[in-house]
């Protein structure tokens, strides 16, 4: 049919959304309809992913208050946590998503991500931020996170990159605000009431995604067999991205988790300290929205090489010397946190946007999605911790983990560039 995606020959007609007849395939890409679900889907961006972006402030804060009795590395774990479960659980809500549909995924994440934090706020003990923190947010974080992103994936095609940068960027202002917010109200009305104000920001946001987010395709119920989860293992796109995207993961969160603690010990002051964070943040917006952009138009491949590339040059040739060099530098840490924050943006709205590219079927798309991002969810479990053991080691020196963080960075890039080589060869003109 004139004018029809090449997508939509891959969906079965009794997949086609109920609400939708099949003229409305020839709509993907825009539409009131698709920008609407963006619209939702970036306010559960905003939600899950901005909340996990805020962890730093955590880190020191528990070393300084409820947690000062336990070292870096066990803290680290409670808030390593956090993105593991955001993307571990994607193994299952993958699954329910591709039979269910995302109303009752959305519904029972707003009330235990919700939930989650108001018990944060009035915990105590090492235990209670490990289940209440560390399980039951992020729980319901990755039941609204993966619905938004494979929603999305249903509504556009050609420009699916821009798509996700668009609602992956609702992560980034997460990111900025509550950091903020946060460092702003725990001096001045406590770790509780901070906890619970942004507890029902969330749940504002939340309800509205409820209203807005829809697939464009019906449910297709399949029973559970493993082949949908080993499938994916046997295409060598698929284990290329998926080894790419873990060692990216594993450097992501280092520096997010690290930099303000490293600023305060080298005697940054305290409050440009605390903005670090934010900084860092802020500059990921436009490293959200551009990549998608340029992606759509030069290749997403293409782009994700060279955002990694720019993130593990920052890394390894700014922050790790100029940390040694010149510590205490309020000018160094400041350049680092907003090159940083642009060139690791990508990977929140890129990567989705890839493993759309390499997927034959988009009524599959949340299992593969859940795959994916349960193999993510091992690097970003484990990379603060490791990053934090290395810390301990080196006896409170950061150059070592700051190596530790570049090096997998740079793992990614080569990943990233072979999986580019196994679907199109080694010709560096073309548009992958």
């Amino acid at each position: 049919m004139p004018g029809e995606s090449p997508i939509s020959e891959k969906i079965p007609a009794t997949a086609l959304d109920h609400e939708q007849s099949e003229d409305s395939i020839g709509r993907l890409d825009h539409g009131l309809r698709a920008w609407t679900v963006v619209i939702g889907a970036w306010c559960c961006l905003f939600c899950a992913f901005g909340w996990v972006n805020a962890i730093g402030i955590f880190q020191e804060y528990y070393q300084n208050n409820q947690l000062s009795s336990y070292s870096a590395s066990s803290i680290s774990w409670i808030l390593s946590l956090e993105p593991f479960v955001l993307f571990a659980a994607g193994l299952v809500t993958g699954r329910l998503f591709d039979n269910y549909g995302p109303k009752w995924l959305l519904l029972v994440g707003t009330f235990l991500h919700v939930f989650g934090l108001m018990m944060t706020s009035i915990s105590t003990e090492y235990y209670q931020f490990f289940l209440a923190q560390g399980i039951c947010s992020p729980l319901g974080a990755s039941f609204v996170f993966s619905s938004a992103l494979s929603c999305t994936a249903t509504w556009f095609e050609k420009r699916r990159a821009l798509a996700f940068g668009i609602v992956s960027s609702g992560s980034s202002l997460g990111g900025v605000v509550f950091p903020t917010m946060l460092s702003r109200l725990l001096p001045r009305i406590g770790f509780g009431w901070s906890l619970r104000i942004s507890a029902f920001i969330i749940l504002a946001l939340l309800v509205i995604a409820n209203m807005t987010v829809r697939s464009r395709i019906a449910p297709v119920p399949r029973k559970v067999t493993l082949t949908d989860y080993i499938g994916p293992f046997s295409e060598v796109s698929f284990v290329l991205l998926m080894l790419a995207s873990c060692c990216g993961f594993f450097a992501m969160f280092v520096p997010i988790n690290y930099v303000i603690l490293e600023a305060q010990e080298d005697g940054v002051n305290g409050e440009i300290a605390g903005y670090l964070l934010t900084i860092l943040n802020a500059a990921s917006l436009p490293g959200r929205i551009l990549p998608g952009y340029l992606g759509d138009k030069l290749g997403r491949f293409n782009v994700m090489i060279a955002m990694c590339s720019l993130s593990a040059l920052v890394i390894l040739v700014l922050w790790l010397p100029g940390t040694l060099l010149a510590p205490g530098s309020e000018a160094i840490y400041i350049v680092f946190s907003l090159l940083y924050g642009f060139a690791s943006g990508a990977f929140v709205g890129m990567v989705p946007a890839l493993l759309g590219q390499i997927s034959p079927d988009v009524t599959k798309i949340g299992v593969r999605q859940g795959v994916l991002f349960g193999c993510i969810s091992i690097a970003s479990l484990t990379g603060s911790p490791i990053a934090g053991a290395i810390l301990i080691r080196q006896n409170g020196v950061y150059w070592g983990l700051q190596v530790f963080a570049g090096a997998m960075m740079v793992a990614s890039v080569l990943f990233f560039t072979a999986a580019r080589g196994a679907l199109t060869g080694l010709s560096v003109a073309k548009k992958v």
